[in-house]
């Protein structure tokens, strides 16, 4: 018989550094007890992650980009669910059949979780459009042969100025995304709750516990930055261990698993 969410809220804890070294360590053991969930839920990502830059290099066009910044957030959510499970079921001793966790993961296709990933997709395409006005707005009428190659107009001071502000902004989006669903996502995995409360509690979560989760927003970018550097080969490790990492920070926050 398939889980049934618990309704309503949990009870949410003060988050600690030592809770982020545990969360690291539980995920670690979930790789290791179940490596095949993390290669199967990391795949979509280097796949497109592949074909995307593949396509990028041989048109030397950079819009394609466009379509990672829509696809990821559409199947990323799903992906850290199914990972979510994986957890769930170790940390219960329940079997991990293969069709019982892509079970709990299509489930998801009629809850709350495609509103929370509209709202992401919204928010990247926002992100996308500002970008496009900033380029504008400082290299507009700079002479390039293709952005993809003319380095050399961005070391001007136009371009060295459009790197900064794009940067400021683009961490800026990065950051409120990260804020809204850190627990977001886990929470409507686990209760039966809607994704506009899911995403304000991930938020509150964040701004009362600023140092911790702030640390843990840089360690995610951080990793998955560098796991996308050779080839995208470095996200079969990253993302499951992000994943069930994630997992058990929130079980902890959440007041349901051991400290």
């Amino acid at each position: 018989m398939p889980d049934t969410p618990f309704p309503g809220l949990p009870p949410i804890r003060r988050v600690s550094y030592a809770m982020l070294g545990t969360a690291l360590r539980r995920a670690l053991a979930d790789m290791g007890r179940a490596p095949l969930y993390g290669f199967l839920f990391s795949l979509p990502y280097v796949l497109i992650g592949w074909i995307l830059m593949w396509v990028t290099l041989h048109t030397g066009q950079s819009y394609w980009l466009i379509f990672a910044a829509v696809s990821f957030p559409l199947i990323g959510p799903f992906a850290a669910v199914g990972l979510y499970e994986v957890s769930r079921r170790l940390e219960k001793g329940r079997p991990l059949a293969l069709g019982a966790v892509l079970s709990v993961v299509t489930r998801q296709g009629g809850r709350q979780l495609p509103s929370l990933c509209a709202i992401i997709v919204f928010l990247f395409l926002v992100w996308f459009f500002i970008g496009h006005m900033i380029f504008a707005l400082f290299m507009g009428l700079s002479v390039m042969t293709n952005v993809s190659s003319s380095y050399e107009v961005f070391l001007t001071p136009n371009g060295l100025t459009m790197l900064a502000v794009g940067t400021v902004v683009g961490a800026g989006f990065a950051l409120l995304l990260y804020m809204i669903t850190v627990i977001a996502l886990p929470l409507l995995l686990d209760r039966e709750v809607d994704f506009v409360t899911a995403m304000i509690v991930s938020f509150t979560t964040v701004t009362v516990n600023p140092g911790p989760m702030l640390a843990w927003g840089a360690l995610v970018a951080a990793l998955t930055f560098a796991a996308m550097i050779p080839w995208f080969l470095g996200l079969f490790l990253t993302l499951p261990l992000l994943g069930h990492a994630t997992w058990h920070l929130y079980d902890q926050i959440a007041g349901k698993g051991p400290q």
